[in-house]
């Protein structure tokens, strides 16, 4: 049992999206590829969905960082965002947004990979709550959330320096 919540923990799996879009001429720049506007707000959808399943109820951004584009999805194809939970603190988590896209002829390629945090939050007054813990159950479970855990760790130190920097 995860004190946290009283409720056991959660898997990944129990709680990991596939969402499927698809790049329409409004969604593309004159070069013919998607904006990456739309693929980042496409992103934080499917992460907040995972992330909404894992804290049980509303969750909001507090960041999306370590955004990597390897190669621009064009105009026409389909878009598969697949999104998992990594990483879980005590009120936030980390979901991991792999983005692919595919060709009518059925090729997919790798686009981008992003890693987006949400807190979880009680509604109403928008105060933070706690969220159950993360079970992992598998090799690449535990290499996510040890890579997850990191780059929480470098986040905490980039807005505490910030905050040092504001405060002299």
């Amino acid at each position: 049992m995860d004190d946290t919540l009283g409720a056991a923990t959660k898997t990944s799996a129990d709680t990991a999206v596939e969402m499927t879009q698809l790049v329409m001429p409004s969604d593309a720049n004159n070069w013919g590829t998607a904006f990456g506007g739309k693929i980042l707000s496409w992103i934080d959808i499917a992460a907040a969905i995972a992330a909404g399943r894992h804290a049980e109820g509303p969750v909001v951004t507090a960041a999306m960082d370590d955004v990597h584009f390897i190669r621009p999805i064009n105009r026409g194809d389909v878009v598969c965002l697949k999104a998992s939970v990594n990483y879980v603190g005590r009120t936030s988590m980390e979901v991991g947004v792999r983005v692919e896209g595919q060709t009518w002829g059925g090729k997919s390629y790798h686009a981008l990979t992003a890693y987006v945090t949400f807190v979880a939050i009680d509604g109403p007054r928008g105060a933070p709550r706690p969220v159950a813990g993360l079970t992992l159950t598998s090799d690449e479970d535990a290499r996510r959330h040890e890579e997850a855990k990191q780059r929480m760790e470098r986040r905490r130190d980039r807005r505490d320096h910030r905050r040092g920097r504001l405060e002299s």
